[in-house]
């Protein structure tokens, strides 16, 4: 069950935006990750939660999409994340909060996956343009932002070929694939 929910748990970049995701869902995601592991139990990540188209907009215009996929701008208007969880950190609490935002993150979208929806992690963002945006205060630091919708896209995970080649690509029936290295590139013998 559990590896279902990872194996679920893929990189989305097109969703059903007409899919509502209501505040009340994104607050039972950032209290999953509340109570995951925080590194000398410091606690000191914060989230601004956005669920309204207007504010919506003004998260997306500050995120860069999908890197690999060079003829691909972004999610056109329909397909864009029906919500936005904004992950900072307070510097107040602890300057630097290591690991805990990928803990964090990856809880939230697990939590996701569990309700239907479907997530991505972004860290590409224009961040003096969503502080601005958002009036987020200078003690926070924006660690990432996490989009979520229904997925409208199908993801599927393939082995890394001969070459190496790790990039996504779609292909012409816009498949998402997803190369992974083999168990064995990935585990190190030692002696």
């Amino acid at each position: 069950m559990f590896r279902d929910l990872v194996r679920a748990n893929r990189s989305y970049r097109r969703f059903a935006q007409s899919e509502v995701i209501f505040e009340n869902a994104l607050r039972s995601l950032v209290d999953l990750a509340r109570q995951t592991a925080s590194a000398a139990n410091l606690q000191p990540l914060k989230y601004i939660l956005s669920c309204t188209p207007k504010q919506n907009e003004r998260v997306f215009s500050t995120l860069s999409w999908a890197g690999y996929l060079a003829d691909w701008e972004c999610p056109r208007d329909g397909e864009r994340p029906a919500a936005y969880i904004v992950m900072l950190g307070d510097t107040r609490l602890n300057k630097n909060p290591g690991c805990d935002s990928g803990i964090a993150a990856q809880t939230i979208l697990l939590g996701a996956v569990e309700q239907g929806l479907g997530g991505c992690i972004f860290g590409s963002i224009d961040r003096d343009k969503l502080r601005d945006s958002l009036s987020i205060e200078d003690y926070l630091d924006i660690l990432l932002v996490i989009a979520l919708g229904k997925p409208v896209e199908k993801v599927v995970l393939e082995e890394v070929s001969a070459g190496g080649d790790i990039r996504y690509y779609r292909d012409g029936d816009a498949v998402h694939h997803v190369p992974k290295r083999a168990l064995e590139d990935i585990i190190v013998e030692t002696k």
